[in-house]
């Protein structure tokens, strides 16, 4: 079952050398001891599945070798395409910019470096999206290396999307590791906000979808880049990016205070005029001026995050910038490759 494309919005034209038929996108942010093993599984993974592909890394302004060991790979296997960014933009970023200059003419896979997503579920993938879904994600039946806590916020901010995603529903237990057919990466990428959460923008596409379930490795080599602070902030952008809940919790629990001042003024009224005024206490006085100073300022706390994104969109300034592009050369089904082609000028997608 194949459907019908949209027009491709990449910045990337094929130009006259053929097109694969996949294209595999691979962000990447420091992680140069792992790329060479990566890479080996990966095209190990790719042999069976019988159509012509490519792999686009996208080098996010890494402070160690990833960039020389990308530029190894396309040496060694003209498959390979490789993006610089001009500086870190971020994950998100990084993956719209893979995104963005993949060339596959049927569909595309996204998967982290790090091997914590295994290349060999790219062929389960695959069959799935043969049966006609449009989009297939990678969900997580087992996380091997990640702690009891890890597990628990991350079921947690699962379940809390789902409830307040509305209409968009965020699959649980899924990351950034999946396949879309050209169609759905065509429809995403016309969505160019600059406060990515691209977890949010895949469920939000919509097409036929599909769960294939896998066991979540530990990671091969070197460190998360994760940390905790890092995972808040996402989760932030997450909620803020797809509900306005938060605006209506604040408008809600507004009402709930207003309505206990309410309460408490009439019940302070009524003992003045039964028993007189003999003059309140000062804990008295202070907890309720820090409890309506709080809600305050959790309120302004709210909106200065929607606020902020609002400031950030309107000034409509690049997603990123490309420092270098290398496109690929002409793959073939069996894995041959042609001579290495051109390299391409930088370019910058505007959002």
């Amino acid at each position: 079952m194949r459907h019908t494309s949209l027009p491709t919005l990449g910045p990337v034209a094929a130009g006259a050398r053929p097109a694969p038929a996949l294209s595999v996108v691979v962000p990447a942010f420091d992680e140069a001891e792992v790329l060479p093993a990566f890479h080996r599984r990966l095209a190990a993974a790719m042999e069976g599945i019988g159509l012509a592909w490519e792999v686009v890394y996208v080098n996010d302004g890494s402070r160690d070798a990833t960039l020389e060991v990308m530029l190894g790979l396309r040496a060694a296997d003209p498959r390979v395409a490789v993006v610089n960014l001009s500086r870190n933009f971020g994950k998100e970023i990084a993956l719209t910019a893979g995104l963005d200059h993949a060339r596959g003419t049927e569909a595309v896979v996204v998967i982290d470096a790090d091997l914590q997503d295994p290349p060999e579920v790219i062929p389960d993938l695959v069959a799935a999206w043969r049966e006609g879904f449009d989009m297939v994600y990678a969900q997580r039946r087992v996380r091997h290396g990640e702690g009891v806590l890890k597990r628990a916020t991350a079921a947690a901010f699962y379940r809390l999307m789902q409830r307040i995603g509305g209409r968009v529903r965020l699959p649980k237990d899924t990351g950034d590791f999946r396949l879309m057919s050209r169609r759905a990466l065509d429809a995403l990428l016309t969505l160019r906000e600059r406060h990515r959460f691209m977890k949010g923008l895949f469920a939000w596409v919509g097409f036929p979808s599909r769960a294939v379930l896998y066991d979540r490795a530990p990671r091969a080599a070197g460190r998360t880049k994760w940390n905790w602070w890092k995972l808040w902030n996402l989760s932030l952008e997450g909620i803020t990016s797809f509900t306005v809940a938060p605006l209506k919790v604040a408008t809600y629990l507004g009402l709930v205070t207003a309505a206990i001042a309410l309460v408490y003024g009439t019940v302070v009224v009524v003992k003045t005029l039964l028993f007189g005024n003999p003059v309140a206490g000062y804990p008295s006085l202070m907890t309720v001026m820090l409890f309506l100073g709080g809600v305050q300022l959790i309120t302004l706390g709210i909106i200065g995050e929607y606020l902020g994104r609002v400031f950030n969109e309107t000034k409509r300034r690049p997603l990123y910038l490309v420092e270098r592009h290398l496109p690929s050369a002409a793959p073939s089904a069996a894995g041959g490759a042609g001579e290495h082609a051109v390299e391409r000028p930088a370019e910058a997608r505007v959002a």
